[in-house]
């Protein structure tokens, strides 16, 4: 296996994000690796056949990109200090537009990662059926090893004595 030293961390700034990047941020300290956090704005030109949207859905995803590059702005000065205590000296957030799954892929081969930090969670029901699993799609086709986290599980106590 080849020295970890670029880490993609896909997030969506929900309240599980955060023990995501943590775990992340922890695993790339430990490596001394670079940190890439990225937000990928779904599109919906794939759906258009499904149903007529009442807005101009170009605006829509404009709107929903800039509204991104602004939480990511925010979320990584928010979690600076938490990044340095981490010994991640290298962040960087990126926003990026298409399907989830495949922008996400694409990233990882662009940028040559060793290693995504991803969470288990995200659609679920009707939405799963529809959008797949973004986190099924990424560990069967990555270019490289993909660590789960299920944001839901509560951590193990150690049983050391």
């Amino acid at each position: 296996m080849q020295k970890i030293s670029s880490i993609l961390t896909p997030i969506d700034f929900s309240d599980n994000a955060g023990k995501i990047v943590k775990a992340a941020a922890y695993v790339a300290g430990t490596f001394k690796a670079e940190l890439h956090l990225v937000f990928v704005v779904q599109t919906f030109e794939d759906y258009s056949g499904f149903f007529v949207p009442p807005i101009n859905l170009p605006n829509l995803e404009e709107e929903l990109f800039a509204s991104a590059q602004q939480q990511m702005e925010t979320y990584l000065e928010e979690n600076k200090a938490m990044f340095a205590e981490a010994g991640v000296s290298h962040v960087t957030g990126k926003v990026l537009s298409g399907d989830v799954g495949e922008e996400i892929l694409n990233y990882a081969t662009k940028k040559k990662v060793q290693l995504i930090v991803m969470g288990t969670h995200g659609y679920k029901g009707l939405e799963r059926i529809m959008f797949g699993s973004v986190a099924d799609k990424v560990v069967k086709t990555a270019c490289c090893p993909v660590m789960t986290i299920n944001p839901y599980r509560e951590e193990c106590e150690s049983n050391a004595a």
